[in-house]
């Protein structure tokens, strides 16, 4: 429900802070005085588009401010909730437009975009009267309000548990081949999993390999340099190292004989001598194990070089090949299987559609018995709002695809005659404005309390109607602002008379600027306002009368 409503310089309002109550509140105004400024303000709130035109002139910016209780608008909460915009069940929309064009917005304090208050709004309130704002032209909308009519929830379930599953299991047997021959797939995974399997690696086995790889190829600089360090350490010269240590070993043993401090230096010389000659063996033995082997040198490369290939190809590290292995054989495994699989999936598909067709079809029987019985119920309520002879048709077509669907088989259109004789055509298509409205209104009466829109707004519902039928029209607004709040501009004393609350729109002319006030009317000022659009500028105690009359029949009634 709306709360209260702030505007500051916008078009040529200074400064408004309006409360609002529950019921129906009406808006009343000499033309000209900007009666439906209210209604600018909330389509601007709602995520319409603007220009610098909605500014006060000679301000900076316009700003626009409208706070909602949620306790009836569970769908707002859950929006809320969903967007992470909720603040302890506060509503607040806010919305500046600057001078050179540029606009922003807030919801409970933080920036949005327009599209998010745009979303937030059609949870909180419906504009009647404007035809790109209004819910009621949405095919979808239609559709909601004809089930919500009819209560179908109980059918609408039983629709769409089917239809999710069936797109669900069509999900499940996609990701198996979507039913199609999946041989030459599983074909190319075997052909992939026996290659991995007969070149890939551990990662001990593939160091092991490339300290082979280095081995071969540079056999020939190892037996050459491992026979050079031979030679200086047990060679046929005078200097090599064994020669030199064993000369060295027999002077250092005569020295000791001479100072035994030495002793123990002469051993380990003695030790040195066994080491280097432990080396010179070990060195010999290398040289016999060394021999150069093209062939195997050839077979380590052609093998790196396939290891190399299938890194580049699976786009894996050369140690990750083996976990690409394992990978492939669950997949083999599982296509392997995924025929008796696709089979049992496919029976459970069958199954869920012919689950969901019984189902859609209970549910296109209630729709079209709903149709009837709406259109039949908005017809006779629009020959009370002044469109006698008029008609009101709830059309059901199949969907524009056969397969289930969450929503049923059908789709719906509203389409009207607002005057006898006329075919009736798409709702969405009426080109007249105060029909429009009237429609709307009939719907809203019709369909009372269905959906959970709390607040709904009508601008010049009344055009073009007088007498008792715009008694009637003010009847109806008065009847759905006893579960739904309303707010409805008018110009007609027999509407404003039902109003549970009234406000009076005034223009002033001030130092050569004008301003336009917006103020609740109190019992008197409401019969004086009531008398003005009774008998224009001269008030009489006969119009004073006439007013009193109306005000206390609609309270009355």
């Amino acid at each position: 429900m709306l709360r209260s409503l702030y505007v500051k310089d916008f078009a040529i309002v200074g400064e408004a802070d309006i409360a609002f109550r529950p019921g129906l509140s009406v808006v009343t105004g000499e033309t000209g005085a900007g009666k439906s400024l209210l209604v600018d303000a909330l389509l601007l709130l709602s995520g319409g588009r603007a220009d610098a035109g909605v500014i006060r002139s000679g301000c900076e910016r316009a700003e626009l401010t409208a706070e909602f209780d949620l306790a009836t608008a569970p769908a707002a909460r859950d929006w809320l909730a969903a967007e992470e915009l909720d603040d302890d069940g506060a509503c607040q929309l806010r919305r500046v437009i600057r001078a050179e064009g540029s606009s922003r917005a807030w919801i409970n304090g933080r920036p949005v975009t327009l599209a998010q208050l745009s979303a937030l709004a059609e949870h909180l309130i419906e504009i009647h009267g404007q035809h790109e704002h209004q819910a009621l032209l949405d095919r979808g909308h239609q559709l909601r309000l004809l089930d919500a009519f009819g209560d179908h929830a109980a059918e609408l379930a039983a629709v769409r548990e089917p239809a999710r599953r069936w797109r669900e299991l069509g999900q499940r047997m996609a990701g198996l081949g979507g039913g199609e021959d999946n041989g030459e797939q599983l074909a190319l995974l075997q052909r992939q999993l026996e290659e991995l399997d007969r070149h890939a690696l551990s990662e001990p086995q593939l160091a092991e390999l490339n300290e082979l790889h280095k081995r071969l190829a540079n056999a020939g600089q190892l037996v050459g340099g491992s026979a050079g360090v031979a030679e200086l350490v047990d060679g046929d010269s005078e200097f090599a190292l064994r020669r030199s240590l064993a000369r060295a070993r027999q002077e250092l043993a005569r020295l000791a004989e001479l100072d035994p401090a030495l002793t123990a230096t002469a051993e380990s010389m003695e030790s040195l001598e066994i080491q280097l000659g432990e080396v010179a063996d070990a060195l010999s033995r290398y040289q016999d194990s060394l021999e150069l082997d093209p062939e195997r040198l050839a077979e380590v490369e052609a093998q790196l070089s396939k290891l190399h290939e299938l890194s580049r190809r699976h786009r894996l590290p050369m140690h990750e090949l083996r976990g690409k292995a394992e990978e492939l054989r669950a997949q083999v495994e599982t296509l392997r299987d995924a025929g008796s699989l696709l089979a049992t999936l496919e029976r459970e598909r069958t199954a869920a559609a012919a689950q969901y067709h019984e189902a859609a079809r209970r549910l296109g029987e209630r729709r079209a018995a709903t149709a009837q019985r709406l259109g039949s119920e908005i017809s006779a309520l629009m020959g009370e709002l002044g469109m006698a002879g008029g008609r009101f048709e709830v059309a059901l077509e199949p969907a524009a695809k056969s397969d289930p669907d969450p929503l049923g088989a059908e789709r719906c259109e509203f389409l009207v005659s607002a005057n006898p004789g006329q075919k009736p055509r798409a709702l969405r298509k009426v080109a007249s404005g105060g029909e429009l409205s009237r429609i709307s209104l009939a719907i809203e009466v019709a369909a009372l309390g269905l959906d959970d829109v709390a607040t709904m707004v009508f601008d010049e519902v009344d055009s073009g109607i007088g007498g008792a039928v715009a008694e009637v029209v003010g009847q109806k607004l008065r009847r759905l602002g006893s579960a739904r709040q309303a707010l409805c501009v008018t110009h007609l004393a027999q509407v404003a008379a039902q109003g549970h609350q009234h406000f009076r729109v005034s223009k002033d002319t001030v130092d050569g600027q004008t301003f336009t006030r917006i103020a609740p009317l109190d019992d008197k000022a409401r019969r004086d306002e009531i008398a003005r659009m009774l008998g224009g500028i001269e008030i009489t105690k006969e119009t004073l009368a006439h007013a009193r009359q109306i005000l206390e029949r609609a309270q009355a009634g």
